[in-house]
């Protein structure tokens, strides 16, 4: 039996069981077989002999100072660096209030650890807050061995400073590098009612409130994000900004 197919996807000579002999186009394919003929198991599908394809297995997560182990079987990693969050810093005079401290910077690569066994892991502080006529000091660096890093965001200044804020940390090495958010600005002479700055955010969320009206207290950062400021009511004193963190995905 000769079988042709033109360029319109017409194919003559070609019998298919339920339909008129001779010819078989896309329209009688989808309108004339008989749907006792589309019964049956599907056969399995095995992705045993797939190649090339990575699956997510695990992950471990560093939020102090340690070392990476290669878990059996784990090809590649994707890492992501956090610095430490910075330090807010306090009020200043009696109505001023401080600055929030900044995030921390965030690096994330891609690493083939085929002959890798193991990688020293850093973890970076957060920078303490200021007193209350202080600055908040800046945080310190987390890294993944050699491979990538990142900075710490830098202490918000007290309100007699004008409570201005200062910039957030920087990632480097990573496939991507990105800069944590500056912390907002604090103020001199404001007013009893002007709140404190709040903290920049990291890669991980947002940093912590400054301190408000009626008492409300100003709250530390989290995962290198930074601390909110100090302001007349609350607590007057800066708070510290949140430890930096390191998140190793493993996929084989």
């Amino acid at each position: 039996m000769a079988m042709t197919i033109n360029g319109s996807g017409t194919v003559t000579g070609l019998a298919v069981g339920g339909l008129p002999d001779g010819v078989v186009d896309n329209d009688t394919l989808a309108t004339g077989i008989a749907s006792s003929k589309l019964t049956g198991a599907l056969p399995a599908i095995s992705g045993a002999s797939l190649t090339g394809v990575s699956n997510l297995k695990s992950q471990q997560v560093f939020t102090s100072s340690g070392t990476w182990t290669k878990p059996t079987g784990i090809n590649t990693i994707k890492v992501y660096v956090t610095g430490g969050g910075g330090g807010s810093g306090g009020r200043g005079g009696s109505a001023d209030t401080g600055a929030g401290g900044a995030g921390g910077g965030t690096a994330i690569e891609i690493i083939d650890v085929a002959s890798v066994s193991s990688v020293s892991v850093t973890i970076g502080a957060g920078g303490a807050g200021g007193a209350e006529s202080g600055n908040g000091n800046t945080g310190t660096t987390s890294s993944f061995g050699s491979y990538c890093s990142a900075t710490g965001g830098a202490g918000g200044n007290h309100g007699n400073e004008g409570g201005s804020p200062r910039g957030g940390g920087v990632g480097s090495g990573g496939d991507i590098n990105l800069t944590g958010q500056g912390g907002h600005g604090g103020a001199d002479d404001g007013g009893g009612n002007t709140p404190a700055g709040t903290g920049g955010a990291s890669y991980w969320g947002g940093g912590g409130e400054g301190s408000g009206y009626n008492g409300h207290s100003r709250v530390a950062g989290t995962h290198g994000s930074g601390g909110g400021g100090g302001g007349m009511f609350g607590t007057t004193s800066g708070v510290a900004g949140g430890a930096g963190i390191v998140v190793v995905e493993e996929y084989a």
